[in-house]
């Protein structure tokens, strides 16, 4: 918690405790994304952050607009009720501070939706990447205990291992469970699986927690799941490249013959019609191709599994 945050808990921290329940869903997320700050910090400087840059974009837009004298450009045209004909020669005044509440509002809620909404992403970005190298985790996992590691043991083991990404951040909170609270491994994993971002990696370490309680053998366990999410991956990563060869024939259909045949077509319609200012043609150039081709990229970059 650096110095700003501690200031917005000092000034709103009290406020905030009271609302646990009312954002039962951010406190998910914060705990999912494995954000250090603790729930009530983070909503303090929400609301804190929201309200000063709320204010500051109202103070520069509202200034802005009174500078330019933004609303005297605005001019209604039909008939207004006589009680506002006196409201207008103080137009300018009026309308400045309706753009300053405006803006207050608008910006002050965008950094607020943000401020909500960021945790969410983070976590589902934790997800994806624990669920790209789960399969690999899991094989390292079965080594180390077919070498008689305990299990305690392979999962600190694990949780020094930097290789495999998230999946070492998870085995770390189960080390830091039993090393520094002093839990047992299936409390350990019972907490770590309730928080996990991951459907994958909470039904391992559910299955973990059974093996472990009913005396089963944890390599063999260890073992099956090592080949059954390497069966899975193997399926994944196929259905991605038919997924890839299924966007790149739509690419080259919509944004490479496509735009040239429009091209093509509305270049013979100005020559014929004599037009020396083909707006269409101007807008599928500048328009049309950079735009459909980062929306392909985008959607390519969205699909495309951790590595």
């Amino acid at each position: 918690m650096n110095s700003y945050e501690r200031f917005c808990f000092n000034l709103l921290g009290n406020r905030m405790k009271g609302r646990r329940e009312e954002y039962a869903q951010l406190r998910n997320d914060l705990l999912s994304a494995r954000f250090k700050t603790p729930f009530e910090v983070y909503l303090s400087t929400a609301f804190f952050s929201s309200i000063v840059v709320g204010l500051l974009a109202a103070v520069f837009i509202g200034a802005l607009s009174w500078i330019l004298e933004l609303p005297k450009y605005i001019q209604y045209k039909g008939a207004v009720p006589g009680a506002l004909l006196a409201l207008a020669e103080h137009s300018l005044l009026i309308g400045t501070i309706a753009i300053t509440i405006f803006s207050l509002l608008v910006f002050g809620g965008i950094t607020y939706a943000i401020f909500i909404v960021y945790p969410g992403i983070e976590a589902g970005n934790r997800c994806r990447n624990i669920d790209a190298t789960l399969p690999y985790a899991i094989n390292y996992v079965t080594s180390m205990s077919t070498a008689g590691i305990t299990p305690a043991e392979v999962f600190r083991l694990l949780g020094d291992s930097p290789i495999y990404g998230e999946s070492s951040v998870e085995a770390r909170y189960i080390a830091r469970e039993i090393d520094i609270f002093g839990r047992d491994l299936i409390d350990a994993l019972r907490l770590v699986s309730a928080s996990t971002p991951s459907k994958r990696m909470k039904e391992f370490l559910q299955g973990a927690m059974a093996s472990i309680s009913s005396g089963g053998n944890l390599t063999d366990y260890f073992r099956t799941k090592a080949d059954q999410y390497a069966l899975e991956n193997r399926q994944t990563q196929k259905q991605f490249l038919d997924m890839l060869a299924l966007i790149s024939e739509s690419y080259v259909t919509a944004m490479v013959a496509g735009t040239l045949f429009l091209i093509i077509l509305q270049s013979i319609m100005s020559v014929l019609s004599g037009d020396n200012n083909p707006l269409f043609l101007y807008a599928i150039i500048y328009i049309m191709i950079p735009l459909g081709s980062a929306a392909f990229v985008i959607m390519i970059s969205s699909m495309t599994p951790e590595s």
